[in-house]
């Protein structure tokens, strides 16, 4: 890439951060007019649904604030689960999405640099043998995961003895667990410590199993407009503070903004 190009991508990525959206980002990150951003409901840490049913949480505060600094119109496309946002990328389903980095998913997305940092923790049965992270990966263990996950993701790597058990989402994981499938429930710490304090007969393995970092992303082939935009976008949002007021009115405590 030429210098001039970089040079003209962060002017533009400049011109979006200072407030005023420069009219080449808007084909780049939303090329039909409207912002489509994927929301993955099924990570209550990053998005959750209010009393009244309307979206809310950090990453819609994000699609909120980029869509609003472009002057289009936002559509949220709901998922439930981070797998289902990553096969839907084929389809051309959105125009941005907020996701864990990961090697898999980069065959078809390009990432931003992280924004939050949540961890992977493993809860298990108080009666369990486990009690430590690398007590985990032994043979005969099983370990009940969500499809598509960045923790699946990543312990389909990182495993070697244990076998994974995957459900759909999230929420379908807790519930097998709960009903005695597999010996170790995998998931966002975070939520799997409200399952351990609502749920006797549980606790959580002391430590995380990985970081999680997540970010916003595009769909491989936008023009590299879009990307330079966004990462200048994310940068702003973390130094300003909106990320970690997102994440604090939503008492999403223990996630961390990326440094």
């Amino acid at each position: 890439m030429t210098g001039a190009k970089m040079g003209a991508m962060a002017g533009l990525a400049a011109l979006l951060v200072a407030g005023t959206a420069a009219a080449q980002t808007v084909p780049a990150l939303a090329p039909g007019g409207t912002l489509r951003a994927a929301i993955n409901f099924g990570n209550p840490v990053l998005a959750q649904r209010g009393a009244d049913g309307a979206p809310a949480g950090v990453s819609v505060v994000l699609a909120t604030e980029l869509a609003r600094r472009l002057g289009v119109p936002l559509a949220i496309v709901p998922f439930q689960a981070a797998g289902a946002v990553t096969a839907a990328v084929a389809e051309g389903r959105y125009d941005i999405a907020f996701l864990a980095i990961d090697p898999v998913r980069g065959e078809g997305l390009d990432f931003t640099l992280p924004y939050v940092l949540i961890e992977g923790g493993y809860a298990v049965r108080t009666a369990s043998p486990i009690t430590a992270v690398d007590q985990v990966d032994a043979p005969g263990v099983t370990v009940v995961v969500a499809r598509g996950s960045a923790y699946d993701l990543y312990l389909t790597r990182a495993l070697a003895h244990a076998t994974l058990h995957r459900l759909p989402t999230g929420p379908d994981a807790a519930s097998a667990f709960g009903r005695g499938e597999g010996d170790v429930l995998a998931g966002v710490r975070q939520v799997s410590v409200r399952l351990v304090a609502e749920t006797p007969g549980l606790r959580m393995v002391p430590g995380r199993f990985m970081s999680i970092e997540q970010a916003m992303a595009v769909p491989k082939g936008r023009d590299p407009v879009a990307l330079a935009t966004l990462e200048a976008f994310v940068a702003e949002m973390k130094a300003s503070g909106v990320v970690a007021r997102a994440l604090a009115e939503t008492g999403q405590h223990d996630a961390e903004v990326a440094p």
